[in-house]
């Protein structure tokens, strides 16, 4: 079983009928399940348009890039950092902007206890990047959902991938709650400041104007401060961080090397491979071929 690959990077499951049913009869699953899934970058050319409407549940999270939907004759636009809801039943269309087609992470679902997690308003709710936004756990959260699904349909994968989907819908139903865990104080200097970021940036693909627009500096007195600091450039410390997460998924997924690349913003898959081997001294292949200790 291997999550099926579109466009380059795309990435989606779709569950078979029998497991659906399978999962409505379990008493654990059948709160809250998820009957496909994907990760679409730059979605070029995207659009769906359905009248008659469906019976599941949509959830929509743009992280990059520019889409729309229509819901109830109303338009919405929707922009980086923010997500949107579809509830099951009603006609509906989305599409990704042709001039900036969106990046996004998307799940249908049904349930019992699915209506819970619907917004009372359809308009596109905003997670912007900040000390606190916690956007990278969420997208490890995305990210195990889809590896646990990838890996079996066992009882099991299925109740835990379900069951870590139901805390990342209360991430977004309870944000205030979840970006500060227990209440945490973030008391960040400048160039921790900037390196959480990057860090809750690590899809997109950022320049150094954007950077220190963020950080409320000037490029070159940012980038000064921070290679005193860390010993490189904001952007030569941004590309480690992508390498860094690039051998994570290398150990820990099955997912192919055009998949992660666009994955970390990068484009050209050939270029990224360039870069990992400057880096890690070997090339992707190699490193996971590479035994661990």
């Amino acid at each position: 079983m291997r999550i099926k690959s579109g466009f380059d990077g795309e990435r989606s499951l779709v569950l078979p009928k029998i497991i659906i049913e399978a999962m409505e009869k379990d008493p654990i699953a059948r709160l809250l399940h998820i009957t496909d899934i994907g990760y679409y970058p730059k979605a070029s050319h995207h659009y769906r348009h359905r009248d008659p409407p469906i019976d599941q549940n949509i959830f929509i999270y743009c992280i990059d890039g520019k889409g729309s939907f229509e819901i109830n004759s109303t338009r919405y636009e929707v922009s980086e950092n923010q997500y949107f809801f579809i509830p099951a039943g009603i006609p509906h269309s989305y599409c990704a902007l042709e001039e900036n087609p969106w990046t996004i992470y998307w799940a249908h679902f049904r349930g019992t206890h699915a209506r819970y997690f619907l917004p009372e308003s359809p308009e596109p709710q905003t997670i912007a990047p900040g000390m606190d936004s916690r956007i990278a756990d969420r997208i490890v959260m995305f990210e195990e959902i889809l590896t646990t699904l990838n890996n079996s349909f066992a009882t099991e994968n299925i109740r835990y991938a379900n069951s870590i989907f139901h805390h990342f819908l209360e991430s977004i139903r309870y944000f205030r709650i979840f970006r500060i865990p227990g209440g945490r104080k973030y008391d960040m200097d400048i160039v921790e400041s900037t390196i959480h970021y990057l860090e809750e940036n690590i899809e997109k693909r950022l320049s150094l104007t954007d950077i220190a627009d963020y950080a409320g500096f000037s490029p070159s007195y940012l980038s000064g401060m921070f290679k005193k600091r860390t010993g490189y450039s904001p952007l030569t410390y941004f590309n480690i961080l992508k390498i860094r997460m690039a051998c994570k998924l290398l150990d820990t997924t099955s997912m192919k090397l055009n998949q992660i690349s666009y994955k970390l913003g990068f484009d050209d898959k050939f270029y990224f491979s360039r870069l990992f081997t400057k880096r890690m001294g070997m090339s992707p292949t190699a490193y996971r071929m590479k035994p661990k200790a």
